[in-house]
């Protein structure tokens, strides 16, 4: 049987976890990036990765990816375990929303996911002391979510890639491709010309300028930018207490959770126009409203005072650290396309993680592997022992299952 070829464009999470998958099922491998691994959204990410979301299919899917990032320790040089399982807390102060959030939980527990809580009252108190007492009812709390370690996923993830036998090219952005009937053939990068028998387009915010280059549809992968902020520790907050802090999210969206034992990362979900024509250059661009260094009437101040309204004890803080910003790709319904291109054949699209895409690197990197092998469009995937249906993450559906627990 002839060796079977892939090249994957883009050096990311998704990008190395694909080619490390493809490899293991036999596939000679080649990974495209246009500058270095984890040169995008990867290397700027709040990490997290949970099991809590209002669509069955991902939940499913996140429970698999907190399983393989945990047996994932074994394949790291040294052993580091790449995931920080200090949980998830989603806050409410108001019934209606405690009450939907209810809803969700047992969504959540159909799916698989027991170990979800509910915690009213004194109950949410008493395990979350740091929690303001006045203005929260209930709180839902997941202790098998955390965050990751992104720059250990990525960098060990194409190093156990390239040990399977994959090529990772560096510096080399796809500029054209090459086409024969509705599949592509080759693209021409600064380091050559890559033939394959299937691409896979792993470029997540930079989508739409790489399905332009490979005639491929449009999908809609709005780039958005998003802003991240370290606050370092002080006040009556211990260093145990911060480094154990669950990723907290707040009823008005802000969020937080411990960088270390001495910083906490805070951020929140902003309105803002699609940058399509952005450059690597600007996923550091700061914007005077989103620095620290602008003064008190700045964005990260004022998040700074809405978080301190539900943990007083942040409002301790000593103050801001650091700034880091980069983009996410969002769909309508902040689900990703896992699916083949209507347009070419031979292109798996991998994009559009609103972002999750970290979160979601294991379980797109499989069900990556089962498009690659049925080469076509899959219905479902096997997935602990049932058939996952991933119909939520095709191209082309109505976007009626709207993930409602986005951050």
């Amino acid at each position: 049987m002839a060796v079977r070829s892939a090249v994957i464009i883009g050096g990311g999470i998704t990008g190395a976890l694909t080619a490390r998958e493809l490899s293991l099922a036999g596939w000679k491998v080649t990974v495209l990036e246009a500058k270095h691994v984890g040169a995008g959204s990867s290397s700027r990410t709040a990490a997290g990765i949970r099991q809590q979301f209002s669509t069955p299919a991902t939940v499913r899917g996140m429970r698999y990816s907190v399983g393989w990032y945990r047996r994932f320790t074994e394949e790291i040089e040294d052993g580091t375990c790449p995931i920080i399982q200090n949980g998830y807390l989603f806050l409410h102060e108001a019934p209606a929303r405690w009450a939907s959030a209810l809803a969700v939980v047992a969504v959540q527990r159909a799916a698989g996911l027991a170990e979800v809580e509910a915690l009213e009252g004194e109950e949410l108190w008493r395990r979350f002391p740091w929690v303001d007492r006045e203005r929260c009812i209930g709180g839902t709390f997941c202790p098998t979510d955390g965050f990751l370690l992104p720059h250990l996923v990525y960098n060990e993830g194409m190093r156990r890639a390239r040990a399977l036998g994959a090529e990772v090219v560096q510096s080399a952005p796809v500029l054209s491709a090459e086409r024969t009937g509705d599949r592509v053939t080759a693209v021409h990068t600064p380091k050559g010309v890559f033939e394959a028998d299937l691409f896979l387009d792993c470029t997540n915010a930079w989508s739409r300028r790489t399905g332009r280059i490979l005639g491929a549809v449009e999908l809609p992968v709005d780039p958005l930018k998003r802003y991240l902020w370290f606050l370092a520790r002080g006040g009556s907050m211990t260093a145990e207490t911060l480094g154990t802090l669950p990723l907290t999210i707040a009823p008005t969206g802000v969020y937080c959770r411990p960088e270390n034992a001495e910083s906490l990362l805070i951020g929140k979900l902003h309105a803002t126009p699609p940058e399509v024509a952005f450059t690597y250059e600007d996923q550091d661009r700061v914007e005077p409203e989103f620095a620290p260094t602008s003064g008190t009437d700045a964005v990260p101040w004022a998040l700074w005072a809405e978080l301190a309204e539900f943990l007083p004890a942040v409002g301790e803080f000593d103050g801001f650290s650091a700034v880091t910003s980069g983009f996410y790709g969002t769909t309508p319904d902040h689900n990703p396309f896992l699916d083949y291109d209507p347009e070419i054949r031979n292109l798996i699209r991998l994009v559009g993680f609103s972002g999750h895409g970290v979160m979601f690197g294991p379980f797109t990197a499989w069900v990556a592997r089962h498009l690659a092998e049925a080469g076509k469009r899959i219905a479902t995937v096997p997935l602990d022992g049932h058939d996952l249906d991933v119909s939520n993450f095709h191209i082309g559906r109505t976007y009626d299952s709207h993930e409602q627990l986005v951050i």
